[in-house]
């Protein structure tokens, strides 16, 4: 770079500094955080980038408001909560009395260690294993629909993306797409199976997916709109 970077400059504008010898141009993005943050490109400098910064700070200013704007999930989980489970809000409700304490979300039942306090962490964990058997199950029969050379499915606890799939032919998953509805969950595996013939993203790569999941664009506004729900 042109110039020594300093991110205290930066931090003094509510931004924050971000080197990339990949990138191209200078970029402002906002985090999931509420931090705003400017990608510097190899040639840039400093200076640029406050430059930069301050000529987007209107679309800065819309961004955050639509952040604000956007539902997040409830910071403790207890009966009565209502929680985002197969695409809708959903109560979580008391099941029939057993041996061990258990809570219902619509029609699944999920153990718990007790019925008060945070219920969170415990749901939390009943979600990702029936992704563990859910997830994988649903890749390999649309694979085999779409002719797709997969190797491997994971589910991973993945906190800025909703899947990947790497050249070797691994897909991996976000354990929360069990959360969202059906048509979202396929259309992330749609598009990560899509990448097995396009690794980017480019104009052939969404003319693919257009071809396997006609619907996505629908996906990608729930997602957009419902996304923060899920911590994304």
């Amino acid at each position: 770079m042109s110039e020594t970077i300093s991110p205290a400059n930066f931090a003094a504008m509510g931004l924050v500094l971000v080197p990339s010898r990949r990138a191209r141009s200078y970029r402002l993005t906002l985090r999931k955080d509420g931090t705003a943050a400017v990608t510097i490109p190899p040639r840039g400098s400093e200076s640029g980038a406050r430059a930069f910064a301050e000529e987007h700070q209107a679309w800065l200013t819309r961004a955050r408001a639509r952040q604000a704007r956007r539902p997040r999930p409830a910071a403790v989980w207890t009966v009565g909560t209502a929680v985002l489970w197969r695409g809708e809000l959903t109560e979580i409700r008391e099941a029939r009395a057993g041996e061990r304490p258990q809570v219902c979300l619509a029609a699944d039942v999920f153990r718990v260690p007790a019925l008060a306090g945070d219920l969170r962490l415990a749901l939390e964990a009943g979600f990702a294993r029936r992704a563990k058997i859910e997830l994988p199950a649903r890749t390999w029969e649309l694979a085999a629909e779409t002719g797709a050379d997969v190797k491997r499915v994971t589910v991973r606890n993945q906190r800025s993306r909703w899947g990947s799939c790497s050249a070797g032919g691994t897909l991996s998953l976000n354990w929360r797409l069990v959360q969202a509805p059906d048509f979202v969950r396929d259309y992330i595996i749609y598009h990560e199976l899509a990448h097995l013939r396009e690794m980017n993203h480019s104009d052939r790569f969404w003319a693919h997916v257009e071809t396997l999941c006609p619907g996505w664009r629908d996906a990608e506004r729930w997602l957009k709109r419902n996304g923060s729900l899920l911590g994304l």
